[in-house]
This record gives C-alpha cells, structure tokens and sequence, in this order.
C-alpha cells in the first residue's frame, strides 16, 4: 500500500473540478476518450481507493492497473477488451496499491510494461514515449515516479492527488526534486486536465499545481519560524508545522519533515542542533 496524508485542510480544495459534479465529470472524461476504474481499496492512505485509467481504443492503454482484487482486474480486463485490446501498460510508480495487480493483468491481456525500474519491457525516463504517453519525472513520493501525458491529459500517480496532499519519500534530495517536478508540469501547456492517482480528476489543472507548490512552500515557510522560534526537537517541529495532521498520519509527517530538513540541510539554512527523525533511508 501507498502512503500518503489524508486531505489536507492547508492543501486546500478549490481546484479539484470546480462546481461540475462526479457525472459531469465523467462526461468530460469522456470526451477526452479516457476512462476511470477505481479499485475497491478505500481506506486514510488510499482515499476513495487506487485509480487505475484506461485511454484510447484498438487499442487501449492503461496506467497503473491497480491492487490486486479480483472484482478490480475483472471489470479492468472487461473495459480493455470493449475498447478493442491492450496497446500496454504504463506505471506512474511501482508501489502495491498501484501496481499489484500488473502480472494477473498481463496474464490475460499479454503487452509490454513500462515503469520506472524493476522488470519492465520499457524503462522509462525524462520525454521517453511509449504508446501514447510522454514521461515526466516526478520525483518525490518514490524515485521512480514518472506523470504520464497523453490524449491533452496529465496521469499524476501520487505526485498530485484529487484531494489532499502527498507524503514525500525518506530519500535525499526528494523535497527539493518534487518542488522542480511541479513547476515543471506547470509550465507545460499540453494537457487539461489531471488525472490522478486517488480522487477525482482536477480540471482546473494549473491552479491546482500552483495550489500544491503553494502548500510545500507554505509548510517550508512555518517550519523556518519554527526553528527560529528555537524548536529542535521531531514533536516539536511536528507540532508547530503539522498540528493539524490526525496522530495516525503522524508517522508519514515525520517522513515529510525529514525531506523539508534535507532541502533546508543541501540548502545550509538548517541549525546544526536540529534533531532528525530517525528511520531507514530507502529508495522507496
């Protein structure tokens, strides 16, 4: 499973769709010849469950075929044969609760793999194109974590979500790169819409990746006054910066606390008495 904060009253909402409703919604999405298929995997780190997209036909693709659940791959395997095959399957990332259900999907509906590491047919980089879809890297959340664009649409993974904010991974320099990731997206103009890879899909694409610099730059700017209010310790910083985060999600602010201390540490803007949340460092 995925990890990441639940909405986040900071990140805000106002870009997730504006007034259109889930039907109306729906029926954009149409247009654009891209339909959604959201796994029966809800839950705090999952929001409404894992969406897994499926664009074009004869034939289609799918990004992020999803956890493995049987009634998820059924229906996934239903819409790829309706809209003529499977073209191929691109992953924003490889965690579980987007990517799990990749081998039980290639079972049925043999084509090539793209992701970002791992056994893959395609191996994806900066601008690298494998069927419709151009990559972007989006490093933060996971280091191999590429938005996907295709069809005048960006497939966000967990770079950006419908709702709420991300969690950024245990690795150096994740803070740094995920802030670049979303300027960069902001500044391209080949693509609507945000397809995401929980919650619903955010029409007002810009704004809300503005919204979502805005909300690191935001938490940046409270935890710089917290250290200058002579905080040093994790709960201190915790709660100074992240007070309004449930205490079950503390564990992943932790994890984002840490990143915001390597950007500020790289950065040589971090008091050298600023204690450092202690876990392992990965290559999530």
């Amino acid at each position: 499973m995925s990890e990441r904060q639940a909405p986040d009253p900071v990140a805000g909402r106002s870009a997730n769709g504006g007034s259109a409703d889930a039907s109306s919604r729906a029926e954009l999405l149409r247009d654009y010849d891209i339909e959604l298929l959201r796994a029966p995997n809800p839950g705090p780190l999952t929001l409404s469950g894992t969406n897994t997209w499926v664009i074009g036909r004869d034939p289609a693709w799918v990004v992020d075929p999803g956890p493995l659940i049987e009634a998820h791959v059924r229906r996934l395997s239903a819409a790829i044969a309706a809209r003529g095959g499977l073209g191929g399957v691109a992953l924003t990332h490889d965690h579980g609760d987007h990517a799990e259900a990749v081998g039980a999907l290639l079972a049925g509906h043999p084509a090539p793999l793209a992701g970002g590491r791992g056994e893959v047919d395609v191996e994806l980089g900066e601008g690298v194109r494998f069927g419709p879809f151009e990559a972007v890297a989006t490093p933060g959340h996971a280091t191999d974590h590429y938005a996907l664009i295709a069809h005048g649409a960006c497939f966000t993974g967990d770079a950006v979500l419908g709702d709420g904010s991300v969690f950024i991974g245990p690795y150096r320099g994740a803070m740094s790169g995920y802030l670049l990731a979303l300027t960069r997206l902001r500044l391209r103009e080949d693509f609507s819409v945000l397809c995401p890879g929980h919650g619903p899909p955010v029409w007002d694409s810009h704004a809300k990746l503005d919204e979502y610099v805005a909300h690191r730059l935001d938490r940046e700017t409270r935890l710089i006054a917290a250290l200058g209010e002579g905080r040093r310790t994790v709960p201190e910083l915790l709660d100074a910066v992240w007070g309004d985060v449930p205490e079950k999600l503390r564990p992943l602010a932790t994890v984002t606390l840490a990143a915001h201390l390597d950007k500020l540490d790289d950065e040589q803007v971090l008091p050298s008495d600023v204690e450092r949340p202690e876990f392992e460092r990965t290559e999530w």
